[in-house]
């Protein structure tokens, strides 16, 4: 009988070809998203989308007539991902959509990754031209923001951090986003991260965050010049990420935080606050409205420690009532509830916090959006997991007494088919940081949402209408 043992070399290569064969297996059973996590992230500009078709006009579905929301509708490019979409809407019947575009940009093989996109509606809606760049995109753009003046009901705004992240710029546009004049509000020559943007007539402001400190970029002749001063005197609120602004009808303006006091792990609490100037940001005072316990866990969507965590935004209405959604928890690592408080004094007092989901217990909910237009007018949405599959969906409630008492949820996600990630019982796991919705001139609500696989390819961006 043949004793002889095997070789330490063959044992070697041998371990290397079971795990390679695992890991394959891994990437193929998890679908094409596990293995683009790197390429999204890194830079790579993939041929398959470059040379993809281009878009040229999107037709959306309308809103029921007996009321309610539309089908869902993609925008965007077709091919590469879409991601952490914003979107604002004027009084003149426009909205806009704007976006950075990951694995390249079809008919661009310059363009880098990711680049911002901008598409635009003259139909409220209701038609879609082909996207486009906003800007020349220097090493590449994150971030999306885009706003419009409450004054004029007119002038737009949009602002993304470019080249590494390390400048924060603002764009403005005076004809209905045909041209756009672009400045650097802030370069830090270093990693910015989350960029909020505010506006009201002459007065722009951009805020973000830079390791612990966080700063705000103000201008006063409608964003031709900008200076910059520190929100947070220490870092004892946390690694603070900017989820919201407004400026009320006073010139107040405030912008809505979540500060992680362990950033980089799943531990600690998270100071869900807002930041307040009446000075035109020169100084700020800021109020804790809750705490949140760490995040859960979502490493089996290829996501980071805080992806789920606790997250505010913030609205005001005409009359000036500030308004608050945020997702926070009790318990640390345990799912979110969407909770909601109000001010009418100018953020010195806040309401009670009230739970506005009516999902069951335990259920996961994150991403906040919210919109005020008229006087007593808010909209809120969400997203949660408490369909039987686990699998998430967006919802949407509205408020014409501040909050007081709520209509009905809507599920605003339809099903759509030809994608991996949409079922008729919901979408796989959200796709982006977060989402947005704003109010048109007939008040109509329009939604921009992520939908994905997972944290990572695939995944795209889904428009809805309605109220």
């Amino acid at each position: 009988m043949n004793t002889t043992r095997p070789s330490r070399s063959w044992l070697y290569q041998s371990t290397l070809l079971l795990l390679l064969v695992v890991l394959l297996t891994m990437l193929i059973s998890a679908g094409s998203g596990a293995g683009l996590k790197a390429k999204r992230r890194s830079g790579t500009v993939l041929a398959s989308v470059v040379n993809a078709p281009v878009v040229q006009r999107t037709t959306a579905a309308l809103p029921p007539l007996a009321g309610g929301f539309s089908a869902q509708t993609r925008l965007g490019y077709t091919s590469g991902d879409q991601w952490e979409p914003a979107i604002a809407a004027d009084r003149f019947g426009h909205v806009y959509m704007l976006y950075p575009q990951y694995l390249g940009v079809p008919g661009c093989p310059s363009c880098p990754n990711p680049t911002m996109i901008l598409q635009i509606s003259n139909d409220r809606g209701a038609t879609w031209a082909a996207p486009t760049q906003i800007a020349p995109p220097g090493t590449g753009q994150w971030d999306a923001q885009i706003v419009v003046d409450p004054v004029d009901g007119q002038t737009m705004y949009a602002s993304w951090l470019q080249n590494g992240k390390s400048d924060t710029v603002v764009a403005k546009s005076i004809d209905f986003g045909a041209t756009w004049s672009v400045v650097t509000a802030e370069s830090t020559n270093a990693g910015t991260d989350k960029p909020i943007l505010a506006v009201r007539g002459q007065n722009v402001y951009v805020v973000f965050n830079h390791a612990q400190k966080v700063w705000a970029a103000s201008s006063h002749n409608g964003g031709a010049t900008f200076t910059v001063a520190q929100i947070n005197p220490n870092a004892k609120l946390g690694w603070s990420l900017a989820g919201g602004g407004t400026v009320t009808p006073d010139g107040s303006v405030y912008f809505s935080w979540a500060g992680y006091k362990q950033n980089g792990g799943a531990k600690g609490p998270v100071n869900l606050y807002v930041s307040k100037s009446s000075d035109g940001g020169a100084t700020w005072t800021n109020t804790v409205l809750d705490v949140s316990g760490a995040p859960p866990d979502c490493s089996a969507y290829l996501c980071g420690w805080a992806y789920l965590g606790a997250q505010m935004t913030m609205a005001s209405d005409a009359a000036g009532t500030l308004y608050a959604l945020w997702n926070s928890n009790v318990t640390d690592k345990t799912p979110s509830r969407i909770y909601f408080a109000k001010s009418t004094n100018g953020g010195g007092t806040w309401s009670t916090k009230a739970d506005v989901s009516l999902a069951p217990a335990n259920t996961p909910h994150a991403f906040p959006a919210i919109a005020a237009g008229a006087a007593g007018d808010v909209r809120i949405s969400w997203m949660d997991a408490r369909s039987p599959s686990g699998f998430w969906n967006t919802y949407y409630r509205s408020s014409t007494n501040s909050g007081l008492t709520w209509s009905s949820e809507v599920d605003i996600s339809t099903f759509v088919a030809g994608h991996s990630y949409i079922t008729a019982d919901g979408f796989r796991f959200p796709f982006g940081d977060y989402y947005e919705m704003d109010i048109d001139d007939q008040g109509n609500t329009h939604v921009i949402m992520g939908e994905g696989y997972s944290y990572d390819s695939p995944g795209s961006i889904w428009y809805t209408k309605g109220r």
